[in-house]
């Protein structure tokens, strides 16, 4: 049976969007690269049939009908109320975020491999979507789309308490501005829009990497080694921007 979505974060603060939990069988029901496929496909163009996702997918239809069917058993997907035949079904993807990783899951290393393998076709789908865009985006959007557009990184040294409490913040901020737009119904010249958030710690480092040999400590993230790095509309030049 499928967890139920809970908006409640592991620490106890309420998050602005549901999050279902994988058990094991979701898990590893959602462990192959077609199925990852196709919930980014429903994500980033909505309700699509078999036969159109086939065509997005380079696939049958015949696959990915068996494909969304599993999906469905699991509650990925579901059907359109009120759109479709009996030979034409229409799917979408309910609505919140899915939770790969949990420390329930890497107790057992079947669920720690279907884990990596749908973390890793996610990532393989998000940097595809945005190699394509910096190898053809120049080419191919107008001027106030590359404007409007960005890919940027940023670097400073955190704890795991204020990571959790910036990636909760960015999450929710990002949340409610994304709902506003979907609030304001489509507008004219619109186009499927994908956007990225990573905050992750850099493996492989010394604690100390960055501080000039030395520890520092106390709970405040260290202002000086802050170096952010930005690209914007698809051109080769950068700026870094290093604050006191």
């Amino acid at each position: 049976m499928a967890t139920k979505p809970s908006t409640q974060a592991p620490d106890g603060q309420e998050l602005p969007f549901p999050v279902r939990k994988m058990d094991p069988a979701s898990l590893k029901a959602l462990a192959h690269p077609l199925r990852v496929q196709i919930l980014e496909m429903l994500s980033r163009y909505g309700a699509q049939t078999a036969c159109s996702l086939g065509e997005l997918l380079g696939e049958s239809s015949g696959s990915t009908s068996y494909h969304l069917r599993q999906l469905a058993k699991h509650d990925f997907v579901r059907e359109v109320e009120g759109k479709g035949t009996a030979r034409e079904r229409w799917w979408e993807r309910p609505r919140g975020a899915i939770e790969v990783s949990s420390p329930e899951l890497a107790s057992s290393p079947a669920t720690q491999e279907a884990a990596r393998l749908v973390n890793r076709e996610f990532e393989h789908r998000r940097q595809a979507v945005l190699a394509d865009f910096m190898a053809h985006g120049a080419d191919t959007l107008d001027r106030e789309w590359l404007e409007a557009a960005t890919v940027s990184t940023a670097n400073v040294r955190m704890s795991a308490e204020q990571l959790g409490a910036y990636t909760r913040a960015m999450e929710a901020y990002s949340y409610r501005l994304l709902e506003d737009i979907r609030g304001a119904g489509e507008q004219e010249g619109a186009r499927p829009v994908q956007v990225h958030f990573n905050a992750f710690p850099i493996l492989g480092v010394p604690a100390s990497a960055g501080t000039g040999g030395r520890r520092k400590t106390g709970n405040t993230a260290q202002a000086e080694s802050i170096s952010a790095q930005q690209s914007k509309n698809h051109e080769s030049t950068s700026s870094e921007r290093k604050e006191p």
